[in-house]
């Protein structure tokens, strides 16, 4: 017997709702840009495009002209350069506030349940790690992510899915190092459905598809060469995870700091699994779990890995609360309901214009009052004995406005620098130790940083140091 067509009025509730649900993600995610790093992306996009070659070694700072540069992010730096090219700030903004809602979109498809449960925990799940969110690769990483764990869903019943892991892996090793996650991502399905096999959770996926993760994960290493800088980036993540400088001196690598109120969305996740688990009369399978628990080790471990476990809990959370709960009911759509979710649609779609509009209009403020720009102006007009010691979040900056005439003492770029530079500026800016040394190896004639930093304190205090600017945002002193 042939189907019965659907009416057109529930043609458009299926369409309308995950439409509703996109652009309430791409309002959450879109905002002012503030990430430190943005600038020096921007500025090695333009460089790169200009020479026509990746960077091998560092030419922006003072302290490590010359020296290798794995450049792990070299072609998100084009692309964003690219968008900033040809449509500036806004552009920035509504490319990356569309890839995060396109990240936690496929979440939603990835969870099973009634529609609402389904849309509550995705958007819990995105406040859990909007704390992440910026114009920034690491972004890249999160949408590839989040496509591998939907693959692997899809691959219960059609294994073959698995194998276009190998060309997103491709695209993943030359945007962001964080193609690990993928690689450490598939050994996890590959273990979760070898515990489903053994302990009989896994009716209904094929049999095959133990093969095809296989093969997807040897396809997926033998690729990761493939780049500028070809055997090294397998060793890159490594040594990243082993620096003691960026597991000291970056917040994003520290543990979440539950006392702030950005993580307790995050707490609050966690802790409803928990119950969940507890009390759900639904229960997750042995990979899931496996999955589960290596996610939450984690984000517990460095805040920088929340948004992965995000799109890991966010659908099996809807999964869990939806058993137990009584049966919906469906009424029959009608035309003049169609009509109302049109105008509800119609009217989001507007405000979200106006959201975007505001936003863009308000990013030289945020800038101005992130990044010492009116210092950086009188640096750009002035001329003022180098080198220049400047603060870490502001080199990025200090990159895109003043390269090549004034390079800088450090930036976010923490594995160029390595442990011992990382920990010569902070012992420097905190007084911390032995900080004379390091303003007199360095040589340093100029200082740029914030007001209330100590080191700007101390100077203040001795006749050798000369204030010549200073503003709310930033204090420039010359010294002999």
């Amino acid at each position: 017997m042939a189907k019965k067509p659907l009416d057109n009025s529930t043609q458009s509730r299926r369409w309308l709702f995950p439409l509703i649900l996109s652009l309430g993600l791409f309002v959450l995610a879109a905002r002012p840009i503030v990430d430190p790093d943005l600038w020096w992306h921007l500025k090695t996009g333009e460089l790169t495009l200009q020479n026509h070659a990746v960077f091998h070694a560092d030419p922006f700072s003072f302290t490590r002209a010359g020296q290798p540069w794995i450049n792990h992010e070299w072609l998100s730096d084009v692309l964003m350069f690219s968008v900033y090219r040809f449509a500036g700030w806004g552009g920035l903004i509504v490319v990356f506030a569309a890839l995060i809602s396109a990240t936690y979109f496929l979440a939603f498809r990835r969870s099973s349940g009634r529609s609402y449960i389904a849309v509550v925990c995705t958007v819990w799940a995105a406040f859990a790690s909007r704390p992440v969110w910026d114009a920034r690769p690491q972004i890249f990483s999160l949408i590839l992510a989040s496509a591998f764990l939907t693959l692997h869903d899809m691959s219960a019943r059609r294994p073959r899915m698995l194998w276009w892991t190998v060309p997103l892996m491709l695209l993943w090793v030359n945007l962001h190092a964080g193609y690990a996650s993928g690689i450490a991502l598939l050994f996890l399905f590959f273990l979760g459905d070898i515990a489903d096999l053994l302990l009989g959770f896994a009716r209904d996926m094929q049999q095959s598809r133990l093969g095809s993760l296989l093969v997807a994960i040897v396809a997926c290493i033998a690729v990761v060469p493939l780049n500028p800088y070809g055997l090294k980036m397998y060793a890159y993540p490594l040594a990243t995870l082993r620096s003691a400088g960026m597991q000291n001196h970056i917040a994003e690598w520290f543990s979440p700091d539950f006392h702030k109120p950005e993580y307790l969305p995050l707490v609050l996740l966690m802790l409803a699994l928990l119950a969940a688990l507890a009390l759900s009369k639904k229960r997750l399978r042995p990979g899931e779990l496996i999955l589960l628990a290596s996610g939450t080790i984690a984000a517990l471990i460095s805040a920088r890995h929340v948004a992965l476990y995000a799109l890991i809990a966010g659908p099996l959370l809807s999964k869990l609360l939806d058993r137990g709960l009584p049966p919906s009911r469906q009424s029959a759509p009608t035309r003049g309901a169609t009509l109302i979710n049109v105008s509800v649609l119609l009217l989001f779609a507007g405000f979200v214009i106006l959201h975007i509009h505001g936003v863009i209009k308000r990013q030289p403020e945020v800038e101005a009052g992130h990044f010492p720009s009116r210092a950086t102006d009188f640096l750009a007009h002035n001329p003022v004995p180098g080198p220049i010691f400047n603060h870490y979040d502001w080199g990025g900056y200090l990159i895109w406005r003043l390269y090549p005439n004034h390079p800088v003492f450090i930036d976010g770029r923490a594995d160029v620098y390595g442990d011992d530079l990382m920990t010569d500026f902070a012992n420097a800016s905190s007084l911390k130790k032995d900080w004379r040394p390091v303003l007199n190896r360095w040589k340093i004639r100029t200082i740029l940083l914030p007001p209330d930093s100590p080191l700007i304190t101390a100077l203040k205090t001795q006749g050798q140091w000369q204030e010549i600017y200073a503003d709310p945002q930033a204090v420039i002193l010359t010294g002999p």
